[in-house]
C-alpha cells in the first residue's frame, strides 16, 4: 500500500478523534485547528448537538479544565477583551463569568473562537483548584438564557476506572416496601468486591440518596480495596422513599430529628443483606453517608443507634430547620445545642461545606456545619471537616471521598 494511501486511510481516524476538555484547549492555542473538515459536526456531537447548542452547552468539566459551546445566528465579527477585563457591547460571543473567588470583583471573562465557517464557538479554560462561580454566554452584547455555576477540582485517581483494578460488582436489589415508611417504596443496589467472600466478615458502608451515589461511588471502593485501605466492605446505595401516588418522602425520612431512620435500616434493609453475607456488627466499621438531607439522615441514624452505626460522612449536611414541625423549631439546627449538652457518643463524623452553600428560609448551610464542627469538637468527637468555597453539589465531596473513607475505616 502506498504512503499515500496511507495517509487518506489514516486522515479520518484522526479526525474522528474524541475530543476532551484539554485537546479542545490545546486546540484553541491554535483557533486555525477548528478549521478542520469534520471538526463542527465532531464538536457539535461532543456537546449534545444543535439544540443543546443554541441554548449554550452545559460545559464539559475534566478536573480543572473547562470546555464551552454555544451555537449563535450570524457571524459576530471577532474583537479582543479589554485588559481590564470588559467586553465590547457588540460583535463577540464569550463565556462571562462573575464572583470568582481568586479575584474578587474582577469576571472571568472568555473569548470563544468560531469553528471554521460555522455558527458554532468554542473555548476551553484553566481554572484554579476550588474555582466556583456564576456565568453566563455572552452574544453581541447580550447574555444568552439563565445563569449557570460552574465548580472545579482535582479529582483523585480513586474517582477514575482503572484496567489495572479489578472492578467489583454493582446489583440492583428487588424494590423494597417499608412498613415504618408507611409503604413507601425504596429502590436499592449492592455493591461487593472483586474475589468476594461472603463467608467473611465486611465492612458496611450505606450511601443514602442511592440514586445518585451508586453511578459514581463504587469505583472508589474498588480502588482502595485493592490498594489495602480498605477492608472487605459491602456497600448500600437506598433511595429515599416514594408513595404509590409518585410523592416523595424524602423530606420526612431525611430531615426528621427521630429514630425512624434507623429503624428502617436495622429492621428493613439490612436483615436482607446480613440474610446473604456476614457483615460485621462492630458499629466502628459501619459508616452512613449522605448528602444534604442524606447527611444530616446519616448523622440522625448514628446519633440515635450508636451501637450500631460508628462513622457518619455528611457533604453539604443540612443541619438547619427544615423539618420545623408545627412548633417551627423541631429540625435540624438544633444538633449543635444537642451535642453540646448530651453525653458524648462513640461516633466518629466526617463533614464538607462550601462557602457558598445554601443561605434560605431554613438556615445557611456553610453556618450550620460549622456549627456541627465546633459542638462536636468542643465535646470531644473525633471529627474532620473539609471546608471549599463551592455551593450545594456533591464536588468537592466527590474529591475528598477516598481520603474521607481512609480516616473514617482508619486507626482510632
Amino acid at each position: 500500500m502506498s504512503a499515500v494511501l496511507v495517509m487518506l486511510l489514516a486522515f479520518p481516524v484522526m479526525n474522528q478523534q474524541t475530543w476532551t476538555p484539554q485537546r479542545l484547549l490545546d486546540t484553541e492555542t491554535h483557533p486555525s485547528g477548528l478549521d478542520g473538515s469534520g471538526t463542527e459536526k465532531s464538536l457539535t456531537d461532543w456537546f449534545g448537538g444543535r439544540s443543546q447548542l443554541e441554548k449554550g452547552a452545559e460545559p464539559k468539566i475534566d478536573d480543572l479544565t473547562v470546555a464551552w459551546a454555544v451555537s449563535v445566528k450570524g457571524w459576530p465579527r471577532s474583537v479582543e477583551v479589554r485588559s481590564d477585563g470588559a467586553y465590547p457591547d457588540a460583535g463577540t460571543v464569550f463565556v462571562r463569568g462573575q464572583g470568582l473567588v481568586e479575584l474578587p470583583g474582577k469576571p472571568f471573562v472568555h473569548r470563544l473562537h468560531r469553528v471554521g465557517d460555522s455558527q458554532l464557538y468554542v473555548g476551553a479554560s484553566r481554572l484554579m483548584e476550588g474555582d466556583c462561580f456564576s456565568w453566563h454566554y455572552v452574544v453581541d452584547g447580550k447574555t444568552l438564557g439563565e445563569a449557570h455555576r460552574v465548580e472545579v477540582y482535582t479529582m483523585p485517581p480513586e474517582s477514575k476506572p482503572d484496567a489495572r483494578v479489578p472492578r467489583g460488582k454493582l446489583e440492583q436489589q428487588q424494590r423494597l416496601t417499608s412498613q415504618v415508611f408507611g409503604g413507601t417504596w425504596h429502590d436499592w443496589w449492592v455493591y461487593t468486591p472483586h474475589d468476594f467472600d461472603p463467608q467473611k466478615e465486611s465492612n458496611l458502608v450505606v450511601f443514602q440518596d442511592g440514586q445518585w451515589a451508586h453511578s459514581y461511588a463504587p469505583v472508589y471502593f474498588d480502588h482502595l480495596i485493592a490498594q489495602g485501605d480498605l477492608p472487605q466492605t459491602v456497600v448500600i446505595f437506598v433511595t429515599p422513599g416514594t408513595f404509590p401516588d409518585g410523592r416523595s418522602d424524602r423530606s420526612r425520612e431525611y430531615d426528621t430529628l427521630s429514630n425512624d431512620y434507623a429503624r428502617f435500616l436495622l429492621e428493613e434493609l439490612l436483615p436482607q443483606v446480613e440474610s446473604r453475607f456476614k457483615i460485621t456488627h462492630d458499629p466502628s466499621r459501619r459508616c452512613l453517608a449522605g448528602l444534604s438531607s442524606g447527611g444530616i439522615c446519616s448523622f440522625t441514624a448514628a446519633w440515635q443507634r450508636p451501637d450500631a452505626f460508628g462513622l457518619v460522612l455528611s457533604w453539604i449536611g443540612s443541619f438547619t430547620n427544615i423539618a420545623s414541625g408545627a412548633t417551627l423549631r423541631e429540625g435540624g439546627h438544633n444538633y449543635p445545642a444537642l451535642i453540646r449538652k448530651t453525653e458524648k457518643k462513640p461516633i466518629r463524623v466526617f463533614l464538607q461545606d462550601g462557602s457558598t452553600d445554601l443561605d434560605n428560609v431554613h438556615g445557611n448551610w456553610p453556618l450550620a456545619n460549622h456549627e456541627m464542627a465546633k459542638a462536636l469538637e468542643f465535646k470531644g468527637y473525633q471529627v474532620k471537616t473539609v471546608w471549599g468555597r463551592g455551593g450545594h453539589s456533591d464536588l468537592l465531596g466527590r474529591a475528598t471521598l477516598a481520603d474521607a473513607l481512609r480516616w473514617l475505616f482508619g486507626k482510632k
